[in-house]
């Protein structure tokens, strides 16, 4: 069957392209071991080309803006990971105390519905309630020491893609033609990302800041890890705050008792709603965002893909995406799908001044010259001709 007939047959057309789906999803399946890795240096290049580009417009060498970018990275995964370690020793020393005080928290919440006519006790037992720590701490230790193997190839495909970051201009020049029309989406998606991911990273960052400083107020055990989790899990909106929330307030029952872990929870709640639902919407604008259902089906999705990384990643992966489709003309109703708020709400809402990356968009044209490919390729002119 040809493309010709396939226009005069839709319904062969949506099945060729839902089987195609399938069969890129089985791509993306078989071939995680090597786009997993390829995936978190992508993401990490991106976030750190504008280190890079900031280090050699202070007339630092490329070589050694790419050195300094890198290690900057492989010094902060490092310090993650001795951190992991570290918190895994304490908590296998820590287990038995918050052992018997669960199971003290636990009979005392049974005496409590007992006292009230409930039977709890002829249904549910410590032994239904407590968690095989030892094993969940086994394959704890497991990934941590697959994380050092990992993190060596992920520095390594960095350090190439940043090496190339210089040339991918000019190669999408070579690409694209004099075509301007499709430099101009080109760059506007790119930036988007950028300027996505960047954004992104900051308010996650402030947000594990805020809530590790939190929990070592609150006298929560732990306060480092609980503030790199939820540094990782604010880069899933709704869902990953309240995750992270989880441990924190757990933690905080055991030392403290019900009362407190109530506090945590409602500190949490207060620094996901300042980070997440004030700053983040105002940095970003309206435009990018996702729907809740999308969010969910995107973790789901990218966790049964590519496994916790794939989890982790689900919604930069999605908003990338997003990204791509919004500059796509046939495929922006595809992003529409994926919007928040339909494009009738954001139209009438549209007479509000723009804020965050909205304002940056609906720039003048010229301030978006520099980053194109011909601008780039005009300061390198005098030294190819001289060649």
């Amino acid at each position: 069957m040809t493309f010709e007939s396939l226009e005069k047959h839709p319904g062969a057309r949506y099945f060729l392209s839902l089987a195609s789906l399938v069969i890129v999803v089985a791509g993306l399946k078989a071939a995680a071991p090597i786009l997993v890795p390829f995936a978190l240096a992508l993401f990490l290049a991106v976030v750190s080309t504008p280190v890079m580009f900031g280090l050699q417009k202070r007339n630092v060498p490329a070589p050694i803006a790419i050195a300094i970018t890198v290690l900057g990275n492989v010094v902060v995964f490092g310090l993650l990971v001795l951190l992991a370690v570290n918190a895994v020793g304490d908590l296998n020393q820590q287990i038995p105390r918050y052992r018997d005080r669960g199971q003290r928290l636990f009979q005392a919440g049974l005496e409590w519905l007992e006292v009230r006519g409930i039977p709890a006790s002829d249904y549910i037992s410590w032994e239904l309630v407590d968690v095989p720590v030892l094993s969940f701490l086994g394959s704890t230790l497991q990934t941590v020491g697959s994380l050092f193997g990992l993190a060596f190839v992920v520095a390594l495909i960095t350090i190439f893609i940043l090496a190339e970051a210089t040339v991918f201009p000019f190669k999408f020049q070579a690409i694209l033609g004099h075509s301007r029309l499709h430099r101009i989406r080109w760059v506007k998606t790119i930036r988007e990302v950028q300027v996505y991911l960047g954004i992104k990273t900051l308010i996650s960052l402030a947000t594990g800041l805020v809530a590790g400083s939190f929990c070592w107020l609150m006298g929560v055990d732990f306060p480092v890890v609980l503030g790199l989790t939820a540094f990782a899990l604010n880069y899933v909106p709704t869902v990953g705050s309240i995750i992270a929330a989880v441990p924190a307030m757990a933690l905080a029952l055991l030392v403290h008792g019900p009362s407190w872990a109530i506090f945590v929870g409602l500190g949490y709640f207060a620094i996901n709603t300042l980070f997440g639902n004030i700053l983040e919407p105002n940095l970003m604008g309206r435009r990018l965002g996702l729907s809740t259902l999308v969010v969910v089906l995107s973790l789901l999705f990218w966790g049964w893909v590519w496994g916790p990384i794939g989890a982790l990643l689900s919604v930069p992966l999605t908003m990338v995406l997003k990204i791509a489709l919004e500059n796509t003309p046939d495929l922006r109703w595809a992003a529409v799908l994926l919007d928040k708020v339909p494009p009738q709400a954001r139209r009438a809402a549209g007479a509000a001044p723009a804020v965050g990356l909205d304002a940056a968009m609906t720039a003048p044209a010229a301030a978006a010259a520099p980053m194109e490919p011909d601008a780039v390729a005009a300061t390198h002119e005098p030294e190819t001709t001289s060649a």
